[in-house]
């Protein structure tokens, strides 16, 4: 009961005009539903198929977590929740990674394979936190290279390694596949775009002049759609190979 007031005093300080506040109360209580909905739903599936959807509530449940904090942040000082924002992603993204791993077991995929996606995810997070927070002069640099790991990503997914294994497996799996790399394809671009319009020096050195709460609204609204929808199609690929019980 105590929670549940704290959240509504919570809500009543968001002004009506603050956006970001809104979509980062939004997203965190959406992120947290999604949670409830995969753990929940894990004994309907078969064992092989538990780890995928419960790694989709662990995503979900590690940025709810993150947005209360991101939500407080932003309440208390105003600014950007750039540092809790980059944690977050350092954590869910590289399990997003995962993800690709565990539905292609099936078909063959390696462990090598998780551990190449999970280096490559960490290395444009990494680099892009340098470039947007400890060295803006560099900015453009370090995002060339975030950049390149995002790319190394893409193909990977989409022409690589894993699109082999996922036209071997076919069907419901190749389904999944696919749609999940467009996730990495559109869904994502979203984070290197916001860092090249947002960052003072994010592309080659011109500043874009775009406001950093106009950012926190498209990376909030980005980010449920992208964690939740990346969880969603898992979850349907679960309940479409589970054969239903008599």
């Amino acid at each position: 009961m105590s929670n549940f007031m704290y959240l509504l005093a919570d809500v009543s300080k968001i002004a009506n005009d603050d956006y970001v506040g809104f979509t980062f109360f939004v997203g965190s209580m959406a992120m947290m539903a999604a949670s409830a909905f995969f753990f929940l739903s894990l004994n309907q599936f078969d064992t092989k198929w538990r780890t995928s959807v419960l790694v989709s509530g662990l995503i979900t449940f590690i940025a709810a977590v993150h947005y209360f904090y991101m939500r407080d942040y932003w309440d208390a000082v105003g600014e950007s929740p750039t540092f809790f924002r980059y944690v977050d992603w350092v954590l869910t993204v590289p399990l997003m990674c995962v993800e690709f791993f565990l539905i292609l077991r099936a078909a063959g995929a390696k462990q090598a394979l998780m551990w190449k996606l999970i280096f490559w995810s960490v290395v444009m997070l990494v680099t892009g936190y340098i470039g947007e927070a400890v060295a803006p002069g560099a900015s453009w640099q370090w995002g060339l290279v975030s950049g390149i790991a995002y790319f190394v990503i893409v193909y990977m997914i989409w022409f690589g390694e894993a699109r082999k294994l996922a036209e071997s497996a076919g069907g419901n799996v190749l389904t999944a596949h696919k749609i999940l790399c467009w996730f990495v394809l559109v869904g994502w671009a979203i984070y290197p775009v916001g860092y090249i319009l947002g960052t003072p020096g994010g592309l080659f050195g011109y500043d874009f002049g775009v406001d950093a709460s106009f950012m926190d609204v498209v990376y909030n609204i980005g980010d449920a759609i992208n964690k939740i929808g990346f969880g969603l199609v898992v979850y349907s690929l679960a309940v479409k190979s589970t054969p239903a019980k008599a």
